[in-house]
């Protein structure tokens, strides 16, 4: 839908976490200075931006070793899910990082999976809904967001607690249940809330491209251009500084776009830190809930927090929308549409939400894998580290891969001719095969 240019200045000009990505970059705003969160001084593990990882211990309060801890448990909970996912069905219940980022848990509906669950370090919980279940009704209530009370700011499947969270203003209580009315027993569950979430937008920048007389920040390198947040513009609308052209653009229902810039702009996988360096986009790898998660805006630095749930949809002025993750890794007017990363990982790119980094609040991100799949984009990376084993010791070598096999992180099994190293130790089960898994197993 196309916005008219007073709209559009209201919904954009974030300039957050910009991409350095172009032989002609974007200028700079000159009365804005550098953003916080810069370099601590701590040594940061291979492939981690030594700002990304400063801003994790601050914004988590952890020490330098509690730091790395959290990021190989985020690491592992990533493969846990991507392995879970495709081959438990209906019969998983989503992972989980616990709070204190100690371990990872897995809901599971049936206990004869537990072994298997346990077989790749993670811990199992039974839960009487799978994620798809929840899924199911969060897509449900999406189909009716045009006839979300006004009491009712949004709702998202929450793993954790097994459930889909209706989010309530105060006094809406009433109108929230009416709105989930019909949903399989047990599954919802209304939470009052303060949040007034909207799509952060203002004109203090860094680096920005521009629409007109509007301005807003350019999310990840794609092959011929960026992704970027939908409201920042409709299709076939012109960029400049760098030159280009909206391809695609959803907003509300979705918050994505992508940019096709002119000959002569030369896309990078490298996102701005905005203390005079880069940060390399080594892939998108989606990350588990409670994740740590980063992001990088022009107003307010490095912030880093926790994935708090996905599939999430909140109600902005101008509409619903919905497939979000849900973060309290704050963010300020300024901040929006930019980079959120985990680790090297590309995760999305910033929607909306509420409240500021004083005293805390609710942020939106519209994960990023969604639009390279929408419309066919292929991500520009910049390299990265090598996964390395979770796990040490003195793994076998150069065996055949076999079902029942238990393997520990760093072993080589030969498969179909090829060799591959255990990224994770887990025992082998029934389509696990090395090529099936990368989350497991690494060609070599």
């Amino acid at each position: 839908m196309r916005r008219r240019p007073a709209t559009m200045a209201v919904a954009l000009l974030g300039a957050a976490a910009t991409v350095l990505t172009f032989t002609l970059t974007a200028q700079a705003d000159p009365g804005a200075g550098p953003a916080a969160g810069g370099p601590a001084g701590v040594a940061a593990p291979a492939g981690i931006a030594p700002d990304m990882f400063a801003a994790l211990q601050r914004d988590l309060r952890l020490t330098p070793t509690q730091a790395r801890a959290r990021l190989d448990t985020d690491a592992r909970a990533g493969r846990v899910q991507q392995v879970l996912t495709a081959t438990l069905g209906s019969r998983y219940g989503g992972a989980w990082v616990t709070p204190d980022g100690a371990a990872v848990t897995v809901g599971i509906t049936t206990a004869a999976d537990a072994a298997t669950v346990r077989g790749l370090g993670a811990v199992p919980v039974r839960v009487r809904h799978g994620e798809q279940a929840l899924a199911a009704v969060v897509d449900r209530l999406d189909r009716r967001a045009g006839d979300a009370p006004d009491g009712v700011v949004g709702w998202y499947a929450d793993l954790p607690t097994n459930s889909v969270v209706v989010l309530a203003r105060p006094g809406g209580g009433a109108e929230a249940e009416a709105f989930a009315a019909g949903a399989p027993a047990g599954t919802v569950r209304v939470q009052a809330t303060t949040e007034d979430p909207r799509p952060y937008a203002d004109v203090i920048g860094g680096n920005a491209y521009y629409i007109g007389s509007s301005r807003c920040s350019i999310g990840f390198s794609v092959q011929g251009g960026f992704v970027t947040a939908g409201h920042c513009g409709s299709t076939g609308a012109r960029t400049s500084q760098p030159g280009g052209t909206f391809r695609g653009s959803t907003f509300p229902g979705r918050d994505y776009a992508w940019v096709q810039v002119d000959a002569g702009n030369t896309p990078r996988g490298l996102v701005n830190n905005y203390t005079g360096g880069t940060v390399a986009v080594a892939g998108s790898t989606e990350a588990a809930v409670g994740a740590a998660v980063c992001r990088s805006g022009s107003t307010t630095g490095w912030r880093c927090g926790t994935i708090q749930q996905k599939n999430a949809s909140v109600t902005y002025p101008e509409g619903t929308v919905s497939g979000l993750t849900r973060s309290n890794a704050c963010a300020e007017p300024g901040d929006s549409g930019g980079s959120w990363l985990a680790g090297s990982q590309a995760q999305g790119v910033t929607s909306g939400g509420s409240g500021n980094c004083t005293s805390g609040g609710t942020m939106y991100f519209q994960p990023v894998n969604p639009i390279l799949a929408a419309y066919g984009l292929s991500l520009i990376t910049s390299g990265g580290p090598t996964p390395t084993p979770t796990a040490t010791g003195t793994p076998p070598g150069d065996t055949t891969w076999q079902v029942g096999t238990s393997y520990a992180a760093g072993a080589t099994v030969i498969y179909a001719g090829q060799s591959y190293r255990c990224l994770q130790g887990h025992t082998a089960q029934v389509g696990w095969d090395p090529p099936n898994v990368p989350a497991l197993w690494q060609q070599i």
